[in-house]
């Protein structure tokens, strides 16, 4: 059993990924500034607070195994405080995950990133530049802290649902889109990958990506 930590537990993302992980029998912290949502949820370890606060960052981090961190890169400091988590993952031994964004990947292996064409839509533009600093922040963290970052595909989000089906394609750092030009998973499917590669890592300290 593995001790995973989750910050943004009443989120989409988090909130997946914790109940994915907790229906696989690990031992979940849910932490999130409001934990109302997650009330009579006996299946975790629900925990108020702020990933932004260092002292209880600490805490958490020295009673689990990795940390999920499932906040919106844009407007938070996210970015800024990556190198404070690398040092919090460091001192505890333990990894670092995130959940990423598309703009991320690249459109092929030796092309250029999502974020840098004309098919990221502008109204995303600002979070997709949040992401990129965060996963700038994340490659320039020493080599002992071990991290990964999951971008969803294009379409990825709390309106597009989707049914869980536990069938996907797992890519490496490059946008997956199938016949007809469509790059989407559900959020089910998403936290499966997810915590798939926490129960058996291969990824280390990259990005990668699924889709269907």
């Amino acid at each position: 059993m593995t001790t995973i930590a989750v910050f943004g537990a009443t989120g989409y993302s988090g909130g997946n990924v914790a109940t994915e992980a907790s229906a696989r029998g690990h031992r979940v912290i849910a932490v999130a500034r409001n934990t109302d949502p997650l009330a009579g949820r006996s299946d975790l370890d629900v925990r108020p607070g702020s990933l932004f606060d260092e002292n209880f960052v600490r805490d958490v981090a020295s009673d689990s195994d990795i940390l999920v961190v499932a906040l919106q890169a844009h407007g938070t400091g996210l970015a800024d405080y990556i190198p404070t988590l690398g040092r919090i993952a460091s001192e505890n031994t333990v990894r670092l995950s995130l959940v990423g964004g598309a703009g991320n990947l690249r459109v092929s292996h030796d092309g250029p990133r999502v974020l840098d064409t004309p098919l990221f839509p502008e109204e995303f533009r600002e979070d997709g530049n949040a992401h990129a600093a965060v996963m700038a922040q994340l490659r320039a963290l020493p080599d002992d802290v071990d991290w990964f970052s999951l971008s969803p595909p294009a379409v990825y989000n709390a309106d597009n649902r989707g049914t869980r089906t536990g069938t996907f394609r797992v890519g490496d750092d490059v946008l997956l889109v199938d016949a007809e030009g469509n790059s989407h998973i559900g959020g089910e499917d998403y936290a499966i990958a997810f915590v798939d590669e926490i129960e058996k890592p291969t990824r280390h300290r990259t990005v990668f990506t699924v889709a269907y």
